[in-house]
Protein backbone atom coordinates (compact mmCIF):
# COMPACT_ATOMS: atom_id res chain seq x y z
CA UNK A 1 0.00 0.00 0.00
CA UNK A 2 2.79 2.53 1.07
CA UNK A 3 4.60 1.39 -2.17
CA UNK A 4 1.29 2.24 -4.53
CA UNK A 5 0.88 5.79 -2.60
CA UNK A 6 4.45 7.08 -3.13
CA UNK A 7 3.76 5.67 -7.02
CA UNK A 8 1.07 7.88 -7.45
CA UNK A 9 2.59 10.75 -5.56
CA UNK A 10 5.41 10.91 -7.90
CA UNK A 11 3.55 10.38 -11.08
CA UNK A 12 3.87 13.09 -14.02
CA UNK A 13 -0.20 13.94 -14.06
CA UNK A 14 -0.07 14.83 -10.03
CA UNK A 15 2.85 16.33 -10.19
CA UNK A 16 1.79 18.78 -13.15
CA UNK A 17 -1.45 19.39 -11.05
CA UNK A 18 0.75 20.69 -8.39
CA UNK A 19 2.70 22.40 -10.44
CA UNK A 20 0.17 24.07 -12.00
CA UNK A 21 -1.12 25.12 -8.82
CA UNK A 22 1.65 26.47 -7.21
CA UNK A 23 2.41 28.53 -10.30
CA UNK A 24 -1.59 29.83 -9.95
CA UNK A 25 -0.89 30.59 -6.40
CA UNK A 26 2.19 32.76 -7.47
CA UNK A 27 0.27 34.67 -10.15
CA UNK A 28 -2.70 35.46 -8.02
CA UNK A 29 0.14 36.88 -4.83
CA UNK A 30 1.56 38.75 -7.50
CA UNK A 31 -1.88 40.45 -8.64
CA UNK A 32 -2.68 41.14 -5.27
CA UNK A 33 0.80 42.73 -4.58
CA UNK A 34 0.41 44.69 -8.11
CA UNK A 35 -3.00 45.50 -7.36
CA UNK A 36 -2.94 46.61 -3.56
CA UNK A 37 -4.15 49.51 -2.25
CA UNK A 38 -5.64 50.88 -5.66
CA UNK A 39 -2.43 50.59 -6.87
CA UNK A 40 -3.79 50.76 -10.24
CA UNK A 41 -7.73 50.46 -11.23
CA UNK A 42 -7.27 48.71 -14.32
CA UNK A 43 -6.56 45.76 -12.38
CA UNK A 44 -10.37 45.53 -10.99
CA UNK A 45 -11.53 44.18 -14.28
CA UNK A 46 -9.23 41.09 -14.26
CA UNK A 47 -9.83 40.29 -10.56
CA UNK A 48 -11.64 37.58 -8.82
CA UNK A 49 -12.51 39.69 -6.19
CA UNK A 50 -12.17 43.03 -5.16
CA UNK A 51 -12.38 44.59 -1.56
CA UNK A 52 -13.31 47.78 -0.88
CA UNK A 53 -13.14 49.79 2.63
CA UNK A 54 -11.73 52.22 4.81
CA UNK A 55 -7.64 52.31 6.22
CA UNK A 56 -7.70 49.34 8.92
CA UNK A 57 -10.42 46.90 7.81
CA UNK A 58 -7.85 44.23 6.85
CA UNK A 59 -7.61 44.99 2.78
CA UNK A 60 -4.15 43.87 2.52
CA UNK A 61 -3.74 40.46 4.56
CA UNK A 62 -7.25 39.53 3.07
CA UNK A 63 -5.67 40.15 -0.14
CA UNK A 64 -2.83 38.00 -0.30
CA UNK A 65 -4.55 35.07 2.24
CA UNK A 66 -6.77 34.61 -0.94
CA UNK A 67 -4.32 35.14 -2.70
CA UNK A 68 -2.56 31.30 -1.43
CA UNK A 69 -6.33 30.54 -2.21
CA UNK A 70 -5.80 30.91 -5.75
CA UNK A 71 -7.78 34.71 -6.44
CA UNK A 72 -6.70 37.01 -7.67
CA UNK A 73 -7.91 40.28 -5.50
CA UNK A 74 -7.46 44.13 -5.59
CA UNK A 75 -8.40 46.12 -3.35
CA UNK A 76 -9.64 49.95 -3.13
CA UNK A 77 -9.23 52.18 0.00
CA UNK A 78 -12.16 54.16 0.61
CA UNK A 79 -11.10 58.21 1.56
CA UNK A 80 -13.68 60.88 1.38
CA UNK A 81 -11.22 62.97 -0.19
CA UNK A 82 -10.17 60.70 -3.04
CA UNK A 83 -12.69 60.20 -5.80
CA UNK A 84 -13.75 56.80 -6.44
CA UNK A 85 -11.79 55.38 -9.64
CA UNK A 86 -14.20 55.00 -12.86
CA UNK A 87 -12.97 51.37 -13.26
CA UNK A 88 -15.13 50.03 -9.77
CA UNK A 89 -18.45 50.63 -11.60
CA UNK A 90 -17.32 48.35 -14.35
CA UNK A 91 -16.83 45.49 -11.79
CA UNK A 92 -20.06 42.71 -11.31
CA UNK A 93 -21.84 43.16 -8.34
CA UNK A 94 -20.27 39.53 -7.42
CA UNK A 95 -17.36 40.26 -7.58
CA UNK A 96 -17.22 43.44 -4.76
CA UNK A 97 -17.32 43.09 -1.20
CA UNK A 98 -17.19 46.16 1.18
CA UNK A 99 -15.29 45.56 4.69
CA UNK A 100 -16.60 47.81 7.44
CA UNK A 101 -16.07 48.20 11.23
CA UNK A 102 -17.23 50.59 14.45
CA UNK A 103 -16.30 53.49 15.38
CA UNK A 104 -14.49 52.27 18.34
CA UNK A 105 -12.97 49.98 17.33
CA UNK A 106 -11.21 51.79 14.79
CA UNK A 107 -10.34 54.18 16.78
CA UNK A 108 -8.60 51.68 19.20
CA UNK A 109 -6.98 50.51 16.06
CA UNK A 110 -5.77 53.67 14.97
CA UNK A 111 -5.04 55.14 18.12
CA UNK A 112 -2.26 51.83 19.09
CA UNK A 113 -0.61 52.22 15.06
CA UNK A 114 0.00 56.38 16.62
CA UNK A 115 1.44 55.03 19.51
CA UNK A 116 3.37 52.87 17.73
CA UNK A 117 4.52 55.31 15.32
CA UNK A 118 5.67 57.42 17.47
CA UNK A 119 3.13 60.25 17.24
CA UNK A 120 0.48 61.49 19.53
CA UNK A 121 -2.74 60.69 20.06
CA UNK A 122 -5.85 62.93 19.17
CA UNK A 123 -4.09 63.52 15.33
CA UNK A 124 -7.27 63.87 13.20
CA UNK A 125 -6.99 60.37 11.87
CA UNK A 126 -8.01 58.94 15.15
CA UNK A 127 -10.87 61.42 16.07
CA UNK A 128 -13.99 59.93 16.25
CA UNK A 129 -15.48 62.52 13.92
CA UNK A 130 -12.92 61.64 10.94
CA UNK A 131 -13.93 57.67 11.98
CA UNK A 132 -17.26 58.58 11.47
CA UNK A 133 -17.06 60.79 8.16
CA UNK A 134 -15.16 57.53 6.91
CA UNK A 135 -17.74 55.04 7.79
CA UNK A 136 -20.64 56.99 6.26
CA UNK A 137 -18.28 57.62 3.08
CA UNK A 138 -18.00 53.91 2.61
CA UNK A 139 -21.31 53.08 3.40
CA UNK A 140 -22.40 55.70 0.72
CA UNK A 141 -19.78 53.96 -1.55
CA UNK A 142 -21.40 50.07 -0.83
CA UNK A 143 -24.89 51.29 -1.32
CA UNK A 144 -24.37 52.67 -4.90
CA UNK A 145 -22.24 49.83 -5.71
CA UNK A 146 -24.80 47.54 -4.05
CA UNK A 147 -22.12 45.06 -2.32
CA UNK A 148 -22.28 42.81 0.21
CA UNK A 149 -20.79 44.26 3.27
CA UNK A 150 -18.58 42.19 6.09
CA UNK A 151 -17.95 44.22 9.24
CA UNK A 152 -14.39 42.59 10.31
CA UNK A 153 -14.40 43.71 13.96
CA UNK A 154 -13.12 41.08 16.34
CA UNK A 155 -12.72 38.48 13.21
CA UNK A 156 -9.72 36.74 12.17
CA UNK A 157 -8.67 36.74 8.58
CA UNK A 158 -9.63 33.96 8.01
CA UNK A 159 -13.13 34.04 9.15
CA UNK A 160 -13.68 36.66 6.68
CA UNK A 161 -11.98 35.32 3.96
CA UNK A 162 -14.94 32.34 4.93
CA UNK A 163 -17.51 34.84 5.10
CA UNK A 164 -16.89 36.15 1.86
CA UNK A 165 -16.92 32.48 0.20
CA UNK A 166 -20.26 32.13 1.90
CA UNK A 167 -21.60 35.73 0.15
CA UNK A 168 -19.69 34.79 -3.42
CA UNK A 169 -22.06 31.11 -3.07
CA UNK A 170 -25.17 32.67 -2.12
CA UNK A 171 -25.06 35.52 -4.84
CA UNK A 172 -27.26 34.79 -7.60
CA UNK A 173 -25.27 36.28 -10.27
CA UNK A 174 -22.16 34.24 -9.47
CA UNK A 175 -22.20 31.10 -11.71
CA UNK A 176 -19.43 32.67 -13.81
CA UNK A 177 -17.26 33.26 -10.90
CA UNK A 178 -16.44 30.01 -8.54
CA UNK A 179 -14.32 30.71 -5.25
CA UNK A 180 -12.08 27.53 -3.62
CA UNK A 181 -13.14 26.35 -0.79
CA UNK A 182 -11.82 28.19 2.46
CA UNK A 183 -11.58 25.73 5.75
CA UNK A 184 -10.29 27.42 8.52
CA UNK A 185 -6.73 25.80 9.55
CA UNK A 186 -6.68 25.42 13.66
CA UNK A 187 -3.20 24.82 15.31
CA UNK A 188 -3.90 23.77 18.60
CA UNK A 189 0.00 24.36 20.78
CA UNK A 190 -0.24 21.96 23.73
Amino acid sequence: MIISVFSYLRSASHQRTLNQTYFNRVAAIEFAVRYDDGKDPRGFKDADLVLLGISRTSKTPLSMYLANHNLKVANLPLLPEIPVPKEIYDVPKNKLIGLTTTISKLTDIRNNRLQALGLPEGSNYASIARIQGEINYANTIFEVLECPVINVDNRSIEEIAMLIQKKIRSSSSASFFSIPDIQMEVCLIT
